[in-house]
């Protein structure tokens, strides 16, 4: 199985965050150090526009990284993250099995890593299902923009812990085959599993916003570990 982690040079929110130093490390050694902890990855498979990522990588993570050097036509704020996919697995190869995440997810635990990866594995053996990509778990009352309910009567007011299950997706992670990916043109494969998460995990904080990044540094320097 491969590991991808595919990483731009420029972000609009954090500028240079994939790289940028959180807490005296490079932002994506973080979840990159995971997925070597967890020795369930042939390589690590980064795609990138970014000479900077691509010399850290090689210098801390040696030949376990196999670099994919973005091609123009695939760079910018607004190119479909699935084309991005597609190209790494036309370079990998179709006959593989691949796990995505983000530099955002720091948290992201060994512990996790490995379940995720046995369900994934027994799930696609069995025939019940071609994909498994992360949620969390949501029961609350939920609004859309018109603030018409959602999954809730106001009128009846019932216990939050009695609302039906919404899933969240939250890019943690997507596991899928090369062959379900060709077919659905989709990290979610046609006949798909979610992995549960608590929305108020730790290991669930996606660092995409400033404030967020303040959180991730203020729980490292209180000794939260990222194992």
């Amino acid at each position: 199985m491969y590991a991808l982690l595919p990483m731009k040079e420029h972000s609009e929110r954090v500028p240079g965050k994939n790289f940028k130093l959180l807490n005296g490390k490079p932002f994506f050694f973080y979840i990159a150090d995971t997925l070597k902890a967890s020795n369930l990855f042939r390589k690590l498979v980064i795609n990138t526009d970014s000479r900077q990522i691509e010399d850290l990588a090689k210098e801390h993570y040696g030949e376990w990284a196999m670099i994919i050097q973005r091609p123009k036509e695939l760079q910018g704020d607004h190119v479909p993250m699935n084309a991005i996919i597609a190209h790494d697995i036309n370079t990998v190869g179709f006959d593989n099995d691949f796990m995505q995440t983000h530099s955002t997810n720091p948290f992201l635990k060994v512990g996790t890593i490995r379940a995720a990866t046995e369900l994934y594995t027994d799930g696609k053996e069995s025939g019940c299902f071609d994909s498994l990509f992360a949620v969390n778990v949501l029961k609350t009352r939920l609004y859309d923009k018109d603030l018409v309910p959602i999954n809730h009567n106001p009128a009846v007011l019932g216990r939050t812990q009695d609302l039906e299950v919404i899933y969240e997706e939250n890019s943690n992670f997507y596991f899928f085959s090369g062959e379900s990916f060709r077919k659905s043109n989709h990290r979610i494969g046609q006949s798909s599993r979610v992995y549960e998460m608590q929305r108020r995990s730790i290991e669930t904080l996606d660092v995409d916003e400033p404030s967020d990044w303040g959180l991730a540094e203020a729980l490292l320097k209180a000794g939260i570990t990222t194992s």
